[in-house]
């Protein structure tokens, strides 16, 4: 049986509807903010890791996304991901192993992806593209590793944004050289043909190597001084609470 805000949205994406639908929906849309915000409002900065939900915890990039994820854990940010399995879980596990915060920003589908057991906190969200923005909203960098087309979107959104100064120039990273060479090629393409700009591309680094990812974000954490302490201040009468991570 389909999610019934899965159901709302296709029918709002089938064209113009009644005045009331379309009220209802945008109301909905609201909503959904307002719980994320209420949920999401104290992870503090974070580092989100978008990739496949395809990948079991013997696949190298799995391993990949759980080293990586626990050595910047330990330069004091949460890690934040879909809140899915796969390369989710491995980031979602490597913040556990580091310590430090893993918070996830699940995303209700017909057949629903349930969250992973390595999360300390997590909001689930019935649509695609609020999922987005709270995934962006509370990060300071983010690494890409393989995935689908849904990690490709999350990717190029995130870099349009920053390209056309949306939101901050935060650092990019993309793992998985031999798994992106097509994309990082056409990526060369569009510099050639001058479809983007040389600075377009200042944030963005392309390796595999651990110890050179999280010297890139600590380098522009440095730069940025960020200020890695999370929100605190609580206001008992909407019954808020600061985060505790899980032992």
């Amino acid at each position: 049986m389909e999610n019934l805000f899965y159901k709302v949205e296709k029918k709002f994406l089938e064209g113009p509807g009644s005045r009331l639908r379309e009220l209802k929906y945008v109301g909905g849309v609201f909503l959904q903010f307002l719980k994320g915000f209420r949920v999401l409002h104290f992870v503090g900065p974070c580092v989100t890791v978008f990739g496949s939900a395809r990948f079991d915890e013997d696949h190298y990039y799995y391993k990949l996304a759980r080293e990586v994820s626990a050595r910047i854990g330990k330069l004091g940010f949460a890690i934040m991901t879909g809140g899915g399995p796969g390369i989710m879980e491995a980031a979602n596990r490597g913040a556990r192993d580091a310590g430090a915060l893993s918070v996830g920003c699940n995303i209700v589908l017909p057949h629903e992806q349930k969250e992973n057991p390595y999360l300390d906190k997590f909001v689930n969200m019935e649509y695609f593209f609020v999922r987005k923005e709270l995934l962006r909203k509370y990060s300071f960098a983010f690494i890409v590793l393989p995935g689908g087309f849904g990690t490709l979107d999350e990717f190029f959104e995130t870099l349009t944004l920053i390209q056309t100064k949306k939101i901050e120039r935060f650092p990019i990273v993309i793992m998985g050289k031999d798994f992106h060479h097509d994309i990082t090629k056409h990526i060369a393409r569009m510099m050639e043909e001058k479809t983007i700009s040389p600075e377009d591309m200042e944030l963005l680094l392309i390796s595999d190597s651990v110890d050179e990812v999280v010297e890139h974000i600590r380098k522009f954490a440095i730069g940025a001084n960020i200020k890695l302490k999370p929100a605190t201040k609580t206001i008992w009468a909407l019954g808020e609470k600061s985060l505790k991570k899980v032992p």
